[in-house]
């Protein structure tokens, strides 16, 4: 009895995957593959709304009307079995100090964001980070980074009618690692 329950445990323990540790990056890979998988994804109404826009904001237990660039993330992240802020949804919590690399032009660990590190714009008019986003490229001679964005639109904005691939100037972003941890 105690080998088949011990043969039962390997078995859902393999199943699960835990112990198959995906290196940090296939994960970025596979993330960045996500995310870059719904560009050209666009609200029906422009009020937030849409199929997929109700899908990411469902991950957070939302439904539509609701600001969703959060939202997409954590659908990312989820699709991707990792883990996400608690509170998704709210652009803030993506960035609380443990996890920022860099702000607004400075490295804060010595090494330069990587892709599928976690983007955000700081609105001086909110006095917070207010919208998010996903590094997908970031060339180290260049002042400008390629990011995949939700809830924005062609001129950038953070209230915006779908997912786009935007070029963002580095010095204005702030970078969180949430890739990491998660890895092995």
């Amino acid at each position: 009895m105690k080998q088949l329950f011990l043969l039962l445990i390997m078995s859902l323990y393999t199943l699960s995957g835990i112990g198959q540790g995906r290196t940090e990056q296939k994960i970025r890979d596979e993330l960045d593959s996500t995310f870059l998988s719904q560009v050209g994804v666009r609200e029906a109404t422009g009020k937030n709304d849409g199929p997929e826009v109700e899908m990411y904001l469902a991950s957070c237990g939302l439904g539509k009307g609701y600001a969703w660039c959060g939202a997409k993330m954590n659908w990312g992240f989820l699709e991707n079995d990792l883990v996400p802020p608690r509170s998704a949804a709210w652009s803030p919590s993506w960035f609380p100090s443990n996890k920022v690399i860099y702000k607004k032009g400075k490295s804060l660990t010595g090494k330069p964001p990587q892709k599928s590190d976690v983007m955000g714009i700081y609105f001086a008019s909110k006095k917070r980070i207010a919208h998010v986003g996903h590094v997908h490229r970031w060339p180290p001679n260049s002042d400008y980074a390629t990011t995949i964005e939700g809830n924005t639109n062609g001129a950038g904005s953070r209230e915006g009618d779908g997912v786009y691939k935007k070029r963002r100037l580095k010095r204005q972003l702030w970078i969180a690692d949430w890739v990491s941890a998660q890895s092995g």
